[in-house]
């Protein structure tokens, strides 16, 4: 039985197999092989939609996993995840990431693992993100995002609608689209350089082929491509 399997018991997920399909892979990449690192460490998952990824951290050994999520109807749907010591030692917070992060920062908070998973290339400001995630003080920054193809250091601007609760949420109440930006590879480098962090990247054509099916957007040829990167304190 794969990780997340147990969702098929949840409604938001009975009929949306290959969305679990898709967390399991996911899982196999990006908490399986570091669970020694997750073991005992306090985390923070930064838009933590329904509590998924941060329910995976505490069921890996983290001893206490902060969410911070801007929709309270997404939080509200943890509740229905298998109860437990897995989600009793979830926390999850109705916030801007942003806003969310000042806060931590203001109340002298320390994490040791900080989760950017589908998150970065729904926000402008990423350089600040990293900035204040830094603040916190992780030995582990562990990022999932879209990121556009080409050697050079550039971040993409696009629109983005908010009415879709995997993107962005808006910036003022009412509002439809927000902007967002993808950036490349080279400036994710950059920006975690400057910051004082190694970028390792992993590798994702290690997935046997035969398990690729639900995971079409780590593979694209043209424009981005997703990628998962691990940042480390030098």
């Amino acid at each position: 039985m794969a990780f997340f399997d147990f969702l098929t018991a949840i409604d938001r997920y009975a009929e949306d197999a290959r969305s679990v399909a898709r967390l399991n892979e996911r899982y196999r990449m990006l908490i399986r092989p570091l669970r020694a690192e997750i073991e005992g460490a306090r985390v923070l998952d930064l838009a933590a939609h329904d509590g998924r990824w941060a329910y995976a951290f505490a069921a890996s050994g983290a001893r206490e996993v902060v969410g911070i999520e801007g929709r309270q109807v997404l939080i509200d749907r943890f509740a229905g995840f298998p109860a437990g010591r897995p989600r009793d030692k979830v926390t999850l917070k109705c916030n801007d990431i942003f806003e969310g992060l000042r806060a931590e920062v203001a109340a002298g908070q320390r994490y040791d693992i900080v989760g950017v998973l589908g998150i970065l290339y729904h926000v402008m400001d990423h350089f600040q993100l990293f900035r204040l995630i830094r603040k916190l003080g992780p030995r582990l920054v562990i990022v999932d995002s879209e990121f556009v193809i080409g050697p050079n250091a550039v971040i993409r601007v696009m629109r983005e609608e908010t009415d879709n609760d995997l993107n962005a949420i808006p910036n003022h109440e009412g509002f439809a689209r927000t902007l967002i930006g993808v950036p490349s590879r080279k400036a994710m480098e950059l920006m975690a350089e400057v910051l004082g962090y190694d970028c390792d990247w992993l590798d994702w054509n290690t997935v046997p082929p035969d398990r690729r099916g639900p995971l079409p957007d780590y593979y694209r040829e043209k424009f981005k491509r997703r990628g998962t990167c691990l940042l480390r304190p030098r």
